[in-house]
């Protein structure tokens, strides 16, 4: 996995959780460092570039590892940590690599054990909000820019039907938009019309509640952030250009529920919010 700049610190924590229980096999080994390259005929830099968490082990050099420390049985445990760090901070490209309809499956799990979501966008409109035309403009962008299987069709049916088992369900969705994302065209003015007025009818579901952040407010100690969408209290799933972040460490978890509160009080709802999205609309006839 490349580094970047955009690693979340919950999953740099997590990779020196890991490196740091390697170091502690081996110190109760009793063995050095020279050592474990020897008993697994590694170079002695590879050992201390895993031990320091310079570079993530894979599953056969954690298996390695506990074998020349003779405590095999620990492989099991610390390759799923090894699992659940690496899933933290996963390459846009390598997930697109399979295709995207393969990147919208893998959100299912996660969704379909969540009750409520909070989702704050400065970007683009979320995709349990999406139409299919909106949706399809959207992924026809991401692929043209990323490159990758050529999919975005089967994409596109991913995405309605895990938002169908969002809005057609009991769980409770809960979205703040910057305005900006309303002025934000994808696909033309006939598909973002369409964008529009499919926001205006979710806002009267009962499970479902939008509101929008009116261009120009005054921020209290906080600026427009990256898109993030919070699943319950467990997890938050932050989407950046290059990387999909999900970030499980508690005092994280607090902090993007913090930063959705503070957002959502700078909302507004009800006939403020369709007032802006009606303007948004009316605006879309000024387009050339």
């Amino acid at each position: 996995m490349a580094a970047t700049h955009h690693q979340s610190s919950a999953a740099l924590a997590a990779r020196q959780r890991l490196a740091d229980r390697l170091r502690e096999l081996r110190l109760d080994a009793g063995i050095s460092g020279r050592e474990v390259a020897a008993r697994t005929g590694w170079q002695p830099s590879k050992v201390s570039r895993l031990e320091t968490g310079k570079t993530p082990p894979s599953d056969a050099d954690i298996r390695a590892w506990c074998a020349a420390c003779g405590v095999e049985s620990a492989a099991p445990d610390l390759i799923a940590a090894s699992r659940a760090a690496e899933s933290m901070y996963m390459e846009w490209r390598r997930l697109q690599r399979a295709g995207l309809k393969n990147l919208q499956n893998s959100y299912v799990p996660a969704y379909a054990k969540t009750t409520a979501f909070r989702v704050y966008s400065s970007t683009v409109v979320p995709g349990m909000l999406q139409t299919e035309d909106y949706a399809r403009a959207m992924l026809d962008s991401v692929a043209a820019f990323h490159g990758g299987v050529d999919d975005v069709e089967e994409a596109v049916q991913a995405r309605m039907a895990r938002s169908a088992m969002v809005r057609h369900s009991a769980r409770r969705v809960v979205v703040v938009l910057e305005e900006s994302v309303l002025h934000h065209v994808l696909g033309g003015a006939d598909v973002m019309a369409g964008q529009l007025g499919a926001i205006l009818s979710a806002m009267s579901a009962p499970t479902v509640s939008v509101g929008i952040i009116p261009a120009g407010t005054l921020r209290a100690g906080l600026w427009t952030l990256e898109t993030f969408t919070l699943l319950d209290d467990t997890r938050a799933s932050v989407e950046l250009l290059t990387a999909a972040v999900t970030v499980t460490t508690p005092s994280e978890i607090a902090q993007y529920q913090r930063a959705f509160s503070v957002m959502a009080e700078h909302a507004v709802y009800g006939a403020s919010a369709r007032g802006l999205i009606a303007d948004a609309i009316q605006g879309l006839a000024e387009l050339p």
